[in-house]
C-alpha cells in the first residue's frame, strides 16, 4: 500500500500541466545546432564543414542500424545519439586540441543539466538517465551510441577525402581503434575501400 505522502505526490504529478513554453524554448535552442559547425574539420582545411545537427541526424540513423544488429534497445540508442551534443547549442563545438586545454566535459554536463531543468519531470528524468548512461559507457546501448558517433565521423571523413580534402584521411588513423562493437568494426572495414559516390550512381540512371 502506498503511503499517504506518496499518494499526494502521485496525484500532484498527474494533475500538473505540461510546461509547453519550456518545451518550445528547448526546441528553439536545439535548432541552433543547425548553425553550429563541427570545428574539428578546420584542421583538415575544410572551411565550411557540416553542422552539429547534420552530424546528430546521421549518427542517429547509424546508431539505429547498429543497435538492431547488436541486439540492443534502439530507442535508447536513438536518444543518446540525438541528444549527445545538445549542449553545443550554448557552448559550441570544440575540437580535440581545445579539449586538451579546457575541461570541456564538465562544461558539457553543466550545460545539459541547465537545458533540461525546465522540462517536465518525466522528460527531465529520462534524459538525465540517458546522459549518465552514455557518459559512463557502462551499457551496451551506450557503447553502440558511441560507436555510431565515431563511425559517423569516419564516414564524413571518407566523403571529404573523396571530394578532394586529402588531409581528412588523417582521421582514419586513430578513430577506428576506438570502435568496440563487431557491427561498427565491420562497417568501417567496408568504408575504407568504399566509393562515396557509388550510392547515387546506382540510383540516377542517365539516358544516352
Amino acid at each position: 500500500m502506498k503511503s499517504p505522502d506518496k499518494n499526494v505526490k502521485d496525484k500532484k504529478s498527474k494533475n500538473k500541466k505540461p510546461d509547453f513554453k519550456s518545451a518550445v524554448n528547448f526546441f528553439a535552442e536545439a535548432g541552433l545546432l543547425k548553425h553550429v559547425k563541427r570545428s574539428g574539420w578546420w584542421v583538415a582545411g575544410i572551411k565550411d564543414p557540416e553542422s552539429v545537427a547534420e552530424h546528430c541526424f546521421r549518427c542517429a540513423v547509424m546508431g539505429y542500424y547498429i543497435a538492431q544488429l547488436e541486439g540492443v534497445d534502439p530507442y535508447k540508442v536513438l536518444l543518446m545519439t540525438l541528444f549527445n551534443d545538445i549542449h553545443e547549442a550554448r557552448i559550441n563545438d570544440l575540437h580535440k586540441m581545445g579539449h586538451f586545454y579546457i575541461d570541456f566535459k564538465e562544461a558539457e554536463k553543466k550545460v545539459f543539466a541547465d537545458q533540461i531543468k525546465p522540462l517536465d519531470e518525466k522528460v527531465n528524468s529520462e534524459m538525465a538517465g540517458i546522459r549518465r548512461d552514455y557518459d559512463g559507457q557502462l551499457t551496451a546501448e551506450a557503447i553502440v551510441a558511441r560507436d555510431a558517433d565515431i563511425l559517423e565521423c569516419l564516414l564524413q571523413a571518407r566523403e571529404y577525402f573523396d571530394n578532394g580534402h586529402t588531409k581528412a584521411k588523417k582521421f582514419f588513423k586513430v578513430a577506428p581503434d576506438h570502435l568496440k562493437t563487431k557491427t561498427a568494426k565491420s562497417l568501417w572495414e567496408t568504408m575504407k575501400d568504399w566509393d562515396s559516390g557509388e550510392w547515387w550512381e546506382n540510383v540516377v540512371k542517365f539516358e544516352r
